[in-house]
C-alpha cells in the first residue's frame, strides 16, 4: 500500500490517474514534491509537463494560473485524460481480439492442410516408435507401415521382413513391441474362436516379447487345461512356452520344471534345450546351462538364436553376473563364443527386439 502522503500529493494536483504520480524517483513524483514545497522547477521539468500534456500543472508552475482557476480546470484536463486513455485501451483490446482471431484463423489453416497433418502425424509416430533418420527411399513405406501398426492392424509377412531387414532404421524396441502385440491379440482371438493349441503358443511367445509375460501365463494356463489329452508335441510347446514366460517373471524354478518336462516330452525339440540353457545360466548353474545350450544346437537351433538368447540373458544380468557368464563361456569354448570378447555394452534394448 502506498504511503498517504504519496496519495495526497497526486490527488491534490489531480493527477492521480498517472501511476508516475504515486511513485517515489519518478521524475513527475519529483515535480509535484517541489511544486507543493515552493521549489523552484527546472527548464526540463517545464518542459516534461508540457510533453506530457499537463498544461494546468505548467500553468501553475509558470504562475500563470492560481491554484483554485487550477484545480478547476486540471479536473476536466484529468476526466480528459482518462477518457482519452481509456479509448486508447479499447482500441488496443480490439487489436489485439483482431490479431488474435487472424492468429488463430491462420493456425487453423495450417492445421487443417493435409500436407502439415501428414507432417504431424508421421512425427508422432518417430517419436512412438524411437525413429530416428530414416533413408528417403525407405520412409513413404515405412511411414505407411508404422501407419497401420499404430491403428492395430497385421503387418503382412513380407512388411515384417522388409522393416526388419533395415535394422535400427526402421526396426526399433518399440516397433518390435507393438508388432508382437498385434499378433498376440489376433492368435488370442484365433484360439478363443478355433481352440487351436498352436494358435495359443504362438499367441504366448508374442505376449511375452511385447512385454506382457503375465498375459502369456494366463493364456496358457487356459490352453493347457483345454487340451489335456494333446499329443506329446503340443503339450511340449505349451509347456516351453509357458516356462519362457514364467522366467520372464522370474520364477525361475518353475521354468525350469516346465523345460525338464517338455524336453521329457519331445527329446529331440530343441527349444526346451535353449529354454532350460537359459534358465540355468540365471540360477547360477553354468555349466549345466551350457550343455543345454549345446544340446539344443545339437538339435537344430541355429547358432545366432541361441547366440541372440546369450545376449538377451547378459543384457537383463547385472554387470557382476555378465562378466562371470562371458568369462565362463569363452573359456568353454573360445572360438564358438568369440563375439564375446567384444567390450561392446549390452542394453536391454537387444532383449526387446526378440
Amino acid at each position: 500500500m502506498l504511503p498517504s502522503n504519496q496519495i495526497s500529493l497526486a490527488t491534490k494536483y489531480l493527477v492521480d490517474d498517472l501511476p508516475g504520480a504515486r511513485q517515489i524517483g519518478t521524475r513527475l513524483y519529483g515535480i509535484l514534491v517541489k511544486i507543493d514545497s515552493g521549489e523552484p522547477v527546472s527548464e526540463m521539468a517545464r518542459a516534461f509537463l508540457l510533453a506530457n500534456n499537463l498544461h494546468c500543472l505548467h500553468a501553475l508552475v509558470e504562475g500563470s494560473t492560481d491554484f483554485d482557476t487550477f484545480a478547476l480546470k486540471a479536473g476536466d484536463e484529468r476526466a480528459h485524460r482518462m477518457d482519452t486513455a481509456k479509448i486508447a485501451a479499447s482500441e488496443a483490446a480490439n487489436k489485439e481480439a483482431r490479431l488474435k482471431a487472424e492468429r488463430a484463423a491462420a493456425s487453423a489453416e495450417i492445421f487443417s492442410d493435409p500436407h502439415y497433418q501428414r507432417r504431424q502425424e508421421s512425427k508422432q509416430l518417430k517419436r512412438r516408435f524411437d525413429l530416428g533418420y530414416i533413408e528417403r527411399e525407405h520412409y513413404p513405406r515405412a511411414m505407411r507401415l508404422l501407419q497401420s501398426l499404430a491403428k492395430g492392424k497385421r503387418l503382412r509377412p513380407e512388411d515384417v521382413v522388409w522393416l526388419q531387414a533395415a535394422g535400427d532404421e526402421c526396426w526399433t524396441a518399440a516397433v518390435a513391441a507393438a508388432w508382437h502385440l498385434v499378433e498376440a491379440e489376433v492368435l488370442t482371438a484365433a484360439w478363443r474362436a478355433s481352440n487351436d493349441p498352436w494358435d495359443a503358443i504362438n499367441a504366448s511367445s508374442h505376449w511375452r516379447k511385447g512385454g506382457h509375460p503375465e498375459l502369456a501365463l494366463s493364456l496358457t494356463e487356459d490352453a493347457l487345461a483345454a487340451n489335456p489329452t494333446s499329443s506329446p508335441k503340443i503339450r511340449s510347446a505349451l509347456a516351453t512356452t509357458r516356462g519362457a514366460a514364467l522366467r520372464a517373471v522370474g520364477r525361475c524354478i518353475e521354468a525350469k520344471a516346465l523345460g525338464e518336462e517338455a524336453h521329457a516330452l519331445v527329446p529331440n525339440d530343441y527349444r526346451p534345450c535353449t529354454l532350460l540353457g537359459a534358465v540355468l545360466i540365471e540360477l547360477g548353474e553354468l555349466n549345466a546351462g551350457h550343455e543345454w545350450f549345446v544340446k539344443a544346437e545339437q538339435r537344430g537351433a541355429a547358432k545366432a538364436a541361441v547366440d541372440q538368447d546369450i545376449r538377451t540373458l547378459l543384457a537383463c544380468a547385472s554387470y557382476t553376473d555378465r562378466e562371470r557368464i562371458r568369462a565362463f563361456l569363452l573359456n568353454q569354448d573360445p572360438l564358438r563364443f568369440a563375439w564375446l570378447r567384444s567390450k561392446r555394452v549390452l542394453t536391454n534394448k537387444s532383449a526387446q527386439l526378440r
